[in-house]
C-alpha cells in the first residue's frame, strides 16, 4: 500500500480516470455495435458523422489509440459504401 500522501491521491485519481475512460470507450463500442446493425444507407450515412466524431474525440483524449481510431473510421465508411440504397 502507498505510504506517501501524493501516491494515495494518485491511486484515487487514477481510479476516477479509469472509470471515466471506460465509460466513454464502452459508449463508443455500443454505438459502433448499433451502427453495424443498420441496413439502410441513408440512416447509416446520417449516423456516420456523429460516430466518426466520437471516435476522433476518444483518440484525441488518449482513450483509444489513434491508429485504432483510423481503423474504426475506415471500417465505418466501408460499411456505409457497401450498403445499397
Amino acid at each position: 500500500m502507498a505510504n506517501h500522501k501524493s501516491s494515495k491521491k494518485r491511486i484515487r485519481s487514477n481510479e476516477t480516470k479509469r472509470e471515466h475512460n471506460r465509460y466513454y470507450a464502452k459508449t463508443m463500442r455500443n454505438s459502433l455495435r448499433d451502427f453495424r446493425a443498420l441496413t439502410n444507407k441513408e440512416e447509416a450515412a446520417s449516423k456516420m458523422n456523429s460516430l466518426v466524431s466520437a471516435i476522433d474525440k476518444l483518440a484525441k483524449r488518449g482513450i483509444i489509440h489513434k491508429n485504432k481510431a483510423g481503423n474504426l473510421k475506415s471500417e465505418v465508411m466501408l460499411q456505409v459504401n457497401r450498403l445499397s440504397a
